[in-house]
C-alpha cells in the first residue's frame, strides 16, 4: 500500500515538474502573429495606391469628402488663402503683439537686407522689395505662425557668385538684372510646383 501511495506522489510530481518545464519553454518561446495574406490588386490600383502613399499621405482632400459645392469652395479657398480661417480668432490684443513685433524686426531688416542686396550685387532696393513682398504674400497663403520669411547672408552671396560668374555686374548691369530675375523666376516656379505637390522646402532663391 505504502508503495502505491509513493509511487503515485512520484508520478503526480513527475506530472507538476513536466507541465511547468512545458509552460516555462512555451513563455520563452516568442509569440508568432499570424497575418493573412493581402488580396491581390490591379497593377494599376497598386500605383495609384503608391503614388497616393508617397506625395499625399496625409490626404489633403479628406475634408471636402460629403460636402456641398458651396462648402467645397469655401474649403478651397481657405487651403488657398489660410488667412480667412485663422483670421475669425484674430484680435485686438495679438494685433498689439505682432505690431511690437513687427516694428522691431523692420528697424533690423531693413539695413540687413540692404546689405544682403549688396552681397547679391543688386542695388538696395531690390533687399527692400525682398524683405517686404514675401511676408506680405505669406500673410494671406501661408499656413505657418513660425517660419521666417526673407533674404538670408548665404543665399545672397550665392547668387550674387553664380551671376557674376556669367555676366559683369558692372559693365552688363541691365543684362546682370535680367538674369537675376531669371534665376529668381525659375526659382518660384520650381518652389511652387513643389509646394502643389505638398513638399514645399527652403527652396534656395525663394527670397529674390
Amino acid at each position: 500500500m505504502s508503495n502505491r501511495v509513493s509511487a503515485e506522489l512520484g508520478a503526480n510530481e513527475m506530472d507538476v515538474i513536466t507541465n511547468s518545464s512545458s509552460r516555462r519553454n512555451s513563455e520563452s518561446l516568442p509569440y508568432v502573429h499570424k497575418v493573412a495574406v493581402p488580396p491581390k490588386q490591379n497593377l494599376l490600383k497598386e500605383i495609384a495606391g503608391t503614388v497616393k502613399e508617397t506625395f499625399f499621405a496625409d490626404d489633403p482632400l479628406r475634408n471636402f469628402k460629403d460636402q456641398s459645392k458651396s462648402r467645397k469652395f469655401v474649403l478651397g479657398f481657405q487651403a488657398i488663402f489660410p488667412i480667412f480661417e485663422w483670421g475669425r480668432n484674430y484680435s485686438l490684443s495679438k494685433f498689439k503683439g505682432d505690431l511690437i513685433a513687427g516694428l522691431t524686426i523692420a528697424s533690423l531688416c531693413i539695413p540687413q537686407d540692404i546689405g544682403y542686396a549688396k552681397l547679391a550685387n543688386l542695388d538696395p532696393q531690390y533687399g527692400l522689395y525682398s524683405s517686404f513682398v514675401p511676408p506680405l504674400v505669406y500673410a494671406f497663403m501661408g499656413s505657418s505662425r513660425d517660419i521666417a520669411i526673407g533674404p538670408v547672408a548665404v543665399v545672397s552671396l550665392l547668387l550674387g557668385s553664380l551671376l557674376q560668374d556669367e555676366i559683369d555686374p558692372i559693365k552688363n548691369p541691365v543684362d546682370y538684372l535680367r538674369l537675376a530675375f531669371t534665376a529668381t523666376f525659375f526659382a518660384g516656379i520650381t518652389q511652387v510646383t513643389l509646394g502643389f505637390l505638398r513638399y514645399m522646402g527652403q527652396c534656395p532663391m525663394k527670397d529674390y
